[in-house]
């Protein structure tokens, strides 16, 4: 992570945080606000697509990036809000993957 997200997770947790708490119940709606986000990426690729006849091609592959990054923020503020350091866990996700991949 680059300082740039690791200052607007730990801003959005900090905001999160005095406007609702960092409660159960909220870790459980940042959590689901990931899948909220995953949502609206796939939304935008069927768009790319034009899947839906009704409405055609509607999206391009970089708003579907854009939105795969709201995704990827919006866990790893739901990481922060659980208590974990986010850079931490993304780089030992990515060291378990390097492992199971040939090299």
């Amino acid at each position: 992570m680059d300082e740039t997200s690791r200052a607007a997770v730990a801003a959005a947790v900090r905001w999160l945080n005095q406007h609702h708490g960092n409660g159960p119940q909220q870790q459980t709606m940042r959590i689901l606000k990931v899948t909220e986000e995953a949502g609206e990426a796939a939304r935008a690729w069927i768009g790319v697509t034009g899947q839906n006849p009704r409405k055609g091609v509607t999206h391009t592959p970089r708003e579907v990036a854009d939105e795969l990054a709201d995704v990827a923020l919006s866990a790893l503020v739901a990481i922060e809000s659980l208590g974990f350091d986010p850079a931490q866990v993304l780089s030992a996700c990515a060291a378990k993957v390097l492992d199971r991949l040939p090299r």
